[in-house]
């Protein structure tokens, strides 16, 4: 499994709007990636206009080939892309360990 983590920034007063597009675009877009396995959303405590964005995806591929270039993209970034600051910074990881 590889986790994309994301760090958006989005515009000051947008958090409520950004929280509703995030939760719809993730759950009719990106869900229907192939190897999509699920996602989580985070908002900063002491930055709330800072989130960080988890998506679990079954191959690196999967995401950056079959998502970032496919059609599902454009519509994703149709829904959650008015609300960036700044464009997201993006990094892939691997599993190493894990608690019980």
């Amino acid at each position: 499994m590889i986790l994309e983590l994301a760090e958006i920034r989005i515009q000051p007063g947008q958090n409520a709007a950004f929280e509703a597009a995030i939760q719809r675009g993730a759950g009719t877009v990106i869900s229907r990636a192939r190897g999509f396995q699920g996602y989580k959303v985070n908002r900063g405590i002491e930055s709330p206009e800072r989130y960080i964005l988890q998506i679990f995806w079954s191959t690196l591929e999967d995401h950056t080939l079959e998502f970032r270039q496919g059609p599902l993209f454009a519509q994703w970034r149709a829904i959650v892309g008015p609300f960036f600051a700044a464009p997201p910074v993006v990094e892939h990881f691997e599993l190493v360990a894990k608690s019980a």
